[in-house]
Parts: C-alpha cells; structure tokens; sequence
C-alpha cells in the first residue's frame, strides 16, 4: 500500500495502554473504538469512573431518571476532549425499539448516540437495555493513533461488550489484556530495540 492509505480498521476493538504510557489521560486505560477513518479516530475510556453519578448527571441536564438499575452507576470520564459533552454507548437492544437522532452504529459492536433523546427514554424508563455513558472522548487526528501504535503505545483486540458492561472497573484492564491469552505481568514497560 502506498503511504497514506489507511490499511487498518480499529472500530469494534479494544485499545489497551501499554505500561509506561506516557500520557496520564491514558496510563492504564481501556478504550473501546468507535470510529478510525483516514481522517482520525475517536474511541471512549471505558475504566475510568468520576465521582458523578448518573442520578447527578441527568438532574444537571433537568431530566428525571425512572430506571433505578442506572441512578447509582458513575458517569466516565471517556477522554479529553468536549469532556462537558456526553457520549452514550449501548447495545443495540432498545427496551422500546428507539431510535434516536445522533448515533453512530459501529460495524459488528455497539452504537454511540450524542443527542439528547437517548437520555429523554432513559430517563423514563426506557432506552438501551445496557449503557455507558462518559462525558468526552479520546481523539486522534489523521494518522496520529498509527504513529502510536508504530511506537507499541498500545495493544489491540476485538472488543467483547461483556467487558463494558458486566466487568467490574477494576477489572477491565485485566479483563482486556485477557482476550489476548495476556496478563499484565508479561508486559515490560518499554519496548527492546534490537
């Protein structure tokens, strides 16, 4: 392939932060990929909670929030950019069958939705059956995250949804390193250079 032409498709995947990741928005991180195009990438840290709650997130937004399953669950931070903007991620199993204006459908994974009617059916009662919400996301500009992985900054794997949604916080970097018969003892913090 000649240089420039995008060779590798990252969406669906799970992007683990190689010890010794530089970046402390990234240091120990798990991100699920949403989009990788020519033109850059966007994915959202999935093992990063903050102290706001859901219940707390949806009255700053003056909507009620009905499904009591979601009102203890933290708000994650998903990256460093538009962090005062939210970003839902869930399976495509809707209680009510909605549909709502903003979402992304990532081929064979999850859908994102960025408008607000995904938190109005949430809020009663309806909505995705399993979501994740963060406010901001991580961005990468038109072959910035294949320098980074030129670099080994990260490792990558097929995402399972079981890790976003049924894996404990904590966890979910282990959880990841797994999928790849990994754990995080084998890895060094920097790459050997022959």
């Amino acid at each position: 392939m000649s240089e420039g032409t995008h060779s590798i498709d990252l969406r669906n995947q799970f992007l683990i932060a190689m010890p010794g990741m530089a970046d402390g928005h990234f240091a120990g991180a798990v991100v699920y990929m949403c989009d990788h195009t020519e033109n850059g990438a966007l994915g959202l840290v999935i093992n990063r909670p903050t102290d706001i709650s859901l219940k707390s997130l949806f009255d700053k937004v003056d909507l009620s929030l009905d499904r009591e399953d979601l009102a203890s669950r933290p708000v994650y931070f998903g990256g460093p950019v538009q962090t005062e903007r939210g970003f839902v991620l869930h399976d495509g199993l809707d209680l009510e069958g909605g549909h709502y204006s903003s979402t992304l459908q990532i081929p064979g994974g999850l859908e994102m939705t960025t408008s607000r009617d995904v938190l109005e059916a949430l809020s009663h009662g309806a909505g995705p059956r399993r979501v994740f919400i963060t406010l901001g996301y991580a961005g990468w500009a038109a072959g910035q995250l294949e320098e980074e992985l030129g670099r080994n900054g990260w490792l990558t794997v097929d995402a399972q949804p079981g890790v976003i949604f049924d894996t404990p916080v904590e966890q979910r970097y282990d959880k990841a390193l797994s999928l790849l018969g990994v754990e995080r003892s084998m890895l060094q913090g920097q790459a050997g250079h022959a």
